[in-house]
């Protein structure tokens, strides 16, 4: 039975526009520009610390770069895995052929394991955030009314993220083990 063609019509305009995503996508790579451009801005502001002989850098502020650096590269991850899976999923497959450098994961994560993913790295970023918080205090700085206020919400919302994460990877699991109806 041939269908009517205004329904074939719907159906093709429907389908092409996935294509409206592209542009958020192509987007997202300024963004990794962005966590770019600040990550070499912090390693150029912080790198000559190293040797300053008045106030020259200590382990501490060495790990708060670190943090800081590592933070930055998790979101750029993020959004990496973001475009590429993404565009795969809801745009269309990227021919790379048989490049060697082809992430083993591109193609084959899901919108389920983009979800889980996304929160992993949300969690990791949030943790990165608290250990930095955790070691200003560390340094001895003055701990007022506002800094613990600020501190308690990092907590809490670290602890929503992390309770999000299991319960997503809950019911991907229980949807994954579900009978077929």
């Amino acid at each position: 039975m041939k269908k009517p063609f205004l329904e074939v019509a719907l159906e093709r305009t429907l389908f092409a526009s996935r294509w409206l995503m592209a542009p958020f996508y192509v987007g997202l790579i300024g963004a990794v520009i962005a966590l770019m451009v600040v990550f070499f801005q912090d390693l150029w502001h912080e790198f000559p610390l190293l040797w300053s002989m008045d106030h020259g850098m200590d382990g501490d502020s060495a790990i708060m770069l670190a943090l800081t650096l590592i933070d930055l590269s998790l979101a750029a991850n993020l959004v990496v895995i973001v475009m590429f899976s993404g565009y795969e999923n809801f745009v269309s497959k990227i021919d790379t052929g048989s490049h060697e450098d082809r992430p083993e994961w591109m193609g084959t994560v899901d919108f389920s394991g983009l979800k889980l993913k996304l929160i992993a790295s949300i969690v990791a970023i949030s943790g990165i955030a608290l250990l930095k918080s955790f070691l200003e205090i560390s340094d001895g700085a003055t701990f007022g009314d506002e800094e613990q206020k600020r501190l308690m919400w990092q907590v809490i919302v670290h602890i929503v993220f992390v309770v999000s994460g299991v319960l997503l990877a809950l019911m991907d699991w229980l949807t994954g083990h579900q009978k077929s109806h």
